[in-house]
């Protein structure tokens, strides 16, 4: 084990090279918040968790859901909403700029991530992923805690609190969720959700690529989820410089430590992907505009999270 040390500022001969890297694990890295379930080995899904970049939607969402007499025949059908669902303002002024990156998400998860994912799923066993996804979403215990004090959820505070110490302790690391089977749930709580509680609107609906479906104040409450988790303190090179911010890794060693993230990264985001290979299944060939149901239930899911 190393002695932790103070990192010394970037030499400038590393400071290009260290930038590219900070900007790619920026890109690919992802402060996921998560859903607890009825089991403590059934994967946690929620709003930043988003390997399936063809939709950011609830999985029990299907097109049976849709009841066929709410339908207008000048709208099309959206295959994720549920029967008495409040309509919310789909704020959409860069729709064409949106559209070219949706389908380019949907060809990148069609001829890239779901291939892949299928691989792993065919050599990964089921609760294996299920174990994964769970050491993921337990590592971000930090954020979450501090958006429920934040919004003065002080109960939810004290339950994400529970929830790591019991998970991180006798369910070996967070690969199993024990916590649930003492009934420590509490509502998922991020930082655009934080940004909506005091007021702030959402802003033009916008589709990232690689990332998916945000609204503006949930992308900036993205990046502040990064920022709240300390983990990324460690790795970030801006970070570095921060001669109060103590490192385990040595400034030299970042190449290998921006490895080893970005690894971590693309394995969560291959592995929720493996976890919902039928999440989506049947829906394209349904739905006439697929593009604005999926905005439609992105909206809809993001409003109700503030509201609860």
């Amino acid at each position: 084990m190393k002695t932790i040390a103070v990192c010394r500022p970037a030499r400038f001969r590393q400071s290009e090279y260290g930038l590219i890297l900070a900007v790619l694990l920026i890109v690919l890295s992802g402060c996921v918040t998560q859903k607890g379930s009825a089991n403590s080995l059934t994967p946690h899904m929620g709003q930043n968790a988003q390997p399936v970049l063809v939709a950011d939607a609830d999985p029990k969402l299907t097109p049976s859901a849709a009841p066929a007499n709410d339908a207008s025949s000048e709208e099309p059908l959206d295959p994720f909403s549920k029967p008495g669902e409040e309509g919310v303002d789909e704020y959409d002024p860069w729709e064409p700029l949106n559209t070219k990156f949706f389908e380019f998400n949907r060809q990148l998860d069609r001829w890239v991530l779901k291939p892949i994912a299928k691989g792993y799923n065919y050599v990964v066993p089921n609760i294996v992923q299920v174990g994964v996804s769970n050491i993921f979403y337990n590592s971000r215990a930090t954020p979450r805690f501090i958006n429920n004090v934040f919004q003065g959820k002080f109960k939810g505070a004290g339950i994400e609190v529970g929830r790591f110490l019991i998970n991180t302790t006798v369910g070996i690391g967070g690969f199993f969720d024990v916590a649930q089977r003492f009934n420590l749930t509490t509502p998922e709580e991020d930082t655009g959700q934080t940004l909506g509680f005091y007021g702030v609107p959402p802003g033009p609906y916008i589709m990232v690529p690689i990332l998916g479906p945000y609204t503006v104040r949930d992308l900036a409450g993205y990046a502040g989820d990064i920022a709240l988790n300390p983990i990324y303190w460690l790795i970030l090179p801006t970070m570095h410089n921060i001669d109060s911010i103590p490192t385990v890794v040595d400034i030299d060693e970042r190449a290998l430590t921006y490895g080893i993230s970005l690894g971590a990264r693309a394995t969560e985001v291959v592995n929720e992907r493996s976890l919902n290979l039928e999440k989506f299944q049947g829906v394209e060939e349904s739905t006439l505009d697929l593009y604005a149901a999926v905005r439609n239930a992105y909206l809809q899911k993001r409003t109700k999270a503030i509201r609860e």
